[in-house]
């Protein structure tokens, strides 16, 4: 998945068996195109696993006129954005508990999770309003819509004793 930090939009995804550098190319170039990116100051930051790192992906990015950078060793939150948008993909009821049976099932099942992300998902980063809304809205309209739910929810928060936020009780 390519994951727009701005808006949380994915911005482009494909699910590939096996996992190849060539492949992970491919769809950067894709996501460019569909975006259009290319030759814009961006950075593209990845994970350390092998299909970022092998030679065509590294090349890439540099030909896209981005920076390419990596996520440290054994470091889990330097990718705070990519952990949480699998987090909200693990955490849908929809989710497969067990593996999926076949190639076609993961991509179906990855479209609609995209489709639901970018279009339904009402975000908490972005003041509760979807990565389409954040990414196509003015941003005084846009952020207008998460206030009301903020404001009360602050109020709430603040009326809440310590060891009862705590606890629960």
């Amino acid at each position: 998945m390519v994951l727009d930090v701005f808006s949380r939009k994915i911005v482009d995804h494909e699910v590939q068996e096996p996992e190849s550098a060539e492949l992970a190319a491919l769809l950067m170039r894709r996501a460019s195109l569909k975006e259009g990116l290319a030759r814009r100051p961006l950075e593209l930051h990845s994970d350390n696993g092998s299909a970022m790192k092998g030679a065509t992906m590294l090349a890439t990015p540099e030909s896209l006129g981005m920076v390419a950078s990596f996520s440290r060793p054994r470091v889990s939150n330097d990718n705070p954005y990519a952990e949480a948008l699998l987090r909200t993909c693990k955490y849908r009821p929809d989710y497969p508990r067990k593996a999926f049976t076949s190639l076609d099932g993961a991509r179906a099942w990855t479209q609609q999770f995209v489709r639901w992300y970018n279009h339904e998902h009402k975000h908490s980063g972005l003041k509760f309003v979807t990565p389409a809304q954040r990414q196509t809205t003015s941003p005084p309209q846009c952020w207008h819509n998460g206030k009301p739910f903020t404001r009360r929810l602050r109020h709430v928060i603040r009326n809440v004793g310590p060891a009862r936020l705590a606890t629960g009780n």
